[in-house]
């Protein structure tokens, strides 16, 4: 029942992991300068779209910073690593930690390497608060949970190439965090 049980547990390692590489940050949105004229207003992108253009940046630095830290954290069994906060809200941070802590716990952790290509696909300035949504296709195929002891695979815990989707948040102190995040393990990419 305790190898059933921790295989299940390692599928959803495999999926926290793979959903979850810098910095993130975001200010607040640009103001409108007013109407401008001439060859100026061909050259600049109107606010709106430069305003989004900012976040979508900040959303996928927080992404990449999201699948680093929790990959450094994975790989060392720490589920207390300091940047995990800093690219990490909740739901999702604990959702995390906690994968980190039960690995460590049955003496697993994290080797190799998760590789990411996200796109934004939506962004809401107006909504309280801000958010941006982001698809991946994770290839997790050399990303591998194995025993600490002699670093054999955890059976039932294969890697591959898997459709996931994330929310990015800017909270008020302007930086944007992945508060949510989903690998979709039913659709391959």
């Amino acid at each position: 029942m305790r190898i059933r049980h921790f295989r299940h547990r390692a599928a959803c390692l495999v999926a926290i992991a793979a959903v979850g590489i810098s910095g993130g940050c975001g200010g607040a949105p640009e103001r409108d300068p007013g109407p401008v004229s001439g060859a100026a207003a061909a050259a600049d992108p109107p606010p709106d779209a430069a305003a989004e253009a900012a976040a979508e940046k900040a959303a996928l630095a927080a992404y990449s910073g999201y699948l680093t830290a929790s990959g450094t954290a994975s790989r060392r069994g720490d589920p207390r690593h300091p940047e995990l906060t800093r690219f990490l809200a909740d739901p999702l941070l604990t959702r995390v930690r906690l994968a980190i802590r039960e690995a460590k716990e049955h003496g697993a952790m994290r080797t190799g390497k998760l590789v990411s290509d996200p796109t934004v696909t939506s962004v809401d300035l107006a909504a309280e608060p801000p958010t941006a949504e982001i698809q991946d296709c994770l290839d997790a195929t050399g990303w591998r949970l194995v025993y600490a002891r002699d670093r054999k695979p955890v059976p039932g815990s294969r890697g591959g190439r898997w459709l996931s989707t994330a929310t990015a948040t800017r909270y008020p102190d302007g930086r944007w965090r992945i508060s949510a995040g989903q690998t979709h393990q039913d659709q391959p990419c």
